[in-house]
C-alpha cells in the first residue's frame, strides 16, 4: 500500500488507506503511537483498556515482588 504525504496545516501527515483501516478495526478518534525503528516508521494502535490492564499487571508485579517470589518455589 502506498499514501502520500500532505501539508496538514503547519504539520504534515498521512491518510490511511481504507482497507487497512478495515483490517485493523480503526476508527475517527483512535490513538497510534509512531515509533521510529532503523530508519522505517512503524505506527501501532493503542487500546486503551489493554494499556489499563497492563499497567495494573505492572503495578502488582512491584507490589507483590516477595509474594510472587515465594508463590513460585
Amino acid at each position: 500500500m502506498e499514501t502520500k504525504i500532505r501539508k496538514i496545516g503547519n504539520s504534515l501527515g498521512v491518510t490511511l488507506p481504507k482497507q487497512l483501516i478495515e483490517e485493523l478495526h480503526l476508527k475517527n478518534g483512535d490513538t497510534l503511537t509512531i515509533e521510529k525503528q532503523e530508519g522505517n516508521i512503524k505506527l501501532k494502535p493503542i487500546d486503551p483498556e489493554f494499556e489499563q490492564w497492563a499497567e495494573a499487571y505492572r503495578q502488582a508485579n512491584v507490589d507483590y515482588k516477595e509474594v510472587l517470589k515465594e508463590l513460585a518455589k
